[in-house]
């Protein structure tokens, strides 16, 4: 499932990615809200863990903007104690669910499987693509319930093309995922690792495709 974080504080943000790239998920890190709003408008995600006090837009603003424009993506508000109102506010304005600082991962990762059956997400850990099996779970990747062997940087390139299937995806959106938000890394560096991910899908009938200067496309091969 990819789960859009929003979140200013940076530690925490970067915890739950963790945890939930941990668990098989995809993980889009924003810190600030009008950036938020943008991205959940043209990017979109299965779910929004959504912090009430941003920089830019609140928390607030992009719920209000999404349930606008028809986005009902299901959606958790991160609240501090003494904003008992902003979360009556929230549920009313179409939030699904919400949860007080500070919290436990462990609560965090219950509520989002609840809110997963509640809205029928899918949940599931494993995706076919062309001939291989991607279980997002063990990070791992098989052919005829063979495992393959992909390193570990290799695996975050395939994850971050497989959920954005069909889109370009920008050589930052790459770097990002693979090294983490902020990470002291030139674009160029995760070149190798997408040239050499391409010649072992390549046998498996997909293709990832370089758009000049936008970056990255993963297809399947007819």
């Amino acid at each position: 499932m990819r789960i859009a974080i929003i979140e200013d504080n940076e530690t925490l943000a970067k915890a739950i990615a963790y945890r939930l790239r941990d668990r098989g998920h995809s993980a889009d890190v924003l810190f600030d809200g009008d950036e938020a709003d943008l991205f959940l408008a043209q990017d979109g995600a299965d779910l929004v863990v959504l912090d009430i006090n941003l920089p830019g837009k609140s928390g607030l603003d992009v719920l209000r903007a999404m349930r606008l424009r028809d986005d009902g993506t299901p959606v958790i508000l991160l609240t501090a104690r003494s904003e008992l109102r902003d979360r009556v506010i929230g549920l009313d304005m179409g939030a699904d669910d919400y949860l007080v600082k500070p919290f436990e991962m462990d609560e965090l990762e219950a509520r989002i499987r609840a809110l997963s059956r509640r809205k029928n997400l899918d949940y599931g850990t494993r995706e076919a693509i062309g001939g291989l099996e991607f279980d997002r779970a063990s990070r791992q990747i098989s052919a005829d319930g063979v495992a393959l062997d992909i390193p570990r940087r290799e695996l975050a390139v395939l994850e971050c093309l497989l959920e954005r299937r069909g889109r370009i995806v920008s050589k930052t959106q790459l770097t990002d995922h693979v090294y983490g938000i902020g990470a002291d890394v030139d674009d160029t560096a995760i070149e190798p690792h997408v040239s050499r991910l391409r010649k072992r899908l390549s046998r498996h009938g997909i293709s990832i495709k370089t758009a000049r200067g936008l970056g990255y496309m993963l297809e399947v091969l007819s």
